[in-house]
């Protein structure tokens, strides 16, 4: 690698998505950017800016971006109904900033209330000293082999930004003030530091993410893998010591994978929990409905809905589920409550 493409890489701002990467396996550059292929790093210039105006870096703080900065993300698809969708292709003449944590694509439809996306100029793949593109999977979380099954709440939603997150950090704050080692995870989605930041401000015991299972998104992965990631996340939760783990699946009932995961046999045998969160009292009624129709039944409903008193009322009687607010996912016998059923009663076989 000549001495340009080495001052390129160490001047570069690494995003989120790549903060496992150990930089001393980075020995070159190719720009073969057909071979692509999800989770490759890949440098990549600032051409103009749209959507997004920042990276999260790996350090864990955002920063501005400017035209002509160098960047290095990975090669990923999105799904984000409030963003973009986008796929994991790379243009040599141009790309898009798909996610501020460091996905890099091509933008194949957005929401009409955002701008277009940030275009980035592809400089160069990234290539160990073997000349093999650098992936994201060489970084994940090794293998486990005889890990004890933990007790897992699993958050599902109707859509993004109807409050999993949240709940996720509140009842992981609960449950470590009920004195639990929990650990607060992010099955699936896209590799972002605020839900990570966000969970990890609750105290919990260990806080990780698909990134951590060599992933930069879950979008268009296959399910045994994203069930892999899943599980290879939660036997090093119960590695560390976690007596329990609340988990957070991206995006709504009816988005691909989560769709996949709720109709799959793997979440109705390893669910302990299940928390649902929506908008309003018909989310609510139209999820639990879906969700009965793959014989799932939430322990409670949160999310916007929860901050109406009215909402909460109408939800409750359509459903007949209990509306909890986040101080009551956050309140340590309330949370209690959730970690006693989860830890006493073997719901597996539903």
């Amino acid at each position: 690698m000549t001495h340009d493409m080495l001052s390129c890489l160490a001047d570069a701002k690494w995003t989120f998505s790549t903060r496992r990467v150990d930089h001393a396996d980075i020995s070159g550059l190719d720009t073969d950017f057909g071979a692509a292929r999800a989770g490759d790093l890949i440098l990549a210039q600032v051409a103009s800016l749209g959507q997004h105006h920042r990276v999260q870096l790996a350090t864990g703080r955002p920063s501005l971006i400017y035209p002509g900065d160098m960047v290095v993300l990975a090669c990923g698809a999105r799904y984000a109904p409030d963003q973009f969708e986008g796929l994991a292709e790379i243009d040599p003449k141009g790309a898009d900033l798909l996610a501020g944590g460091g996905c890099i694509g091509r933008m194949v439809s957005r929401n009409e209330r955002i701008k277009t996306a940030t275009r980035l100029l592809p400089v160069g793949r990234l290539l160990d000293d073997a000349g093999k593109p650098v992936n994201l999977d060489r970084y994940a979380l090794s293998p486990l082999a005889g890990t004890r099954d933990i007790p897992v709440i699993f958050v599902l939603g109707t859509a993004m930004n109807s409050g999993k997150t949240l709940a996720t950090a509140q009842l992981s704050l609960g449950l470590r003030r009920a004195g639990y080692k929990v650990a607060a995870l992010k099955g699936t989605g896209t590799g972002a530091f605020g839900d990570f930041n966000e969970y990890a401000d609750t105290g919990a015991h260990w806080v990780a993410d698909f990134t951590d299972a060599g992933m930069v998104t879950t979008y268009r992965e296959p399910l045994e893998r994203v069930k892999a990631g899943l599980d290879l996340l939660l036997g090093h939760a119960a590695q560390r010591g976690c007596q329990i783990a609340v988990m957070e699946i991206a995006d709504g009932l009816f988005q691909r994978e989560t769709g996949a995961l709720v109709a799959d046999p793997w979440l109705r045998a390893r669910q302990s929990g299940l928390i649902f969160s929506c908008g309003d009292a018909v989310a609510a009624a139209g999820g639990v409905a879906e969700l009965a129709r793959h014989g799932l039944r939430p322990d409670a409903l949160t999310g916007i809905l929860s901050c109406s008193p009215m909402a909460a009322a109408e939800a409750e009687t359509a459903t007949g589920v209990p509306v909890l607010r986040k101080t009551d996912l956050a309140d340590p016998a309330e949370a209690n409550v959730f970690a006693l059923r989860a830890l006493g009663t073997d719901r597996r076989a539903a």
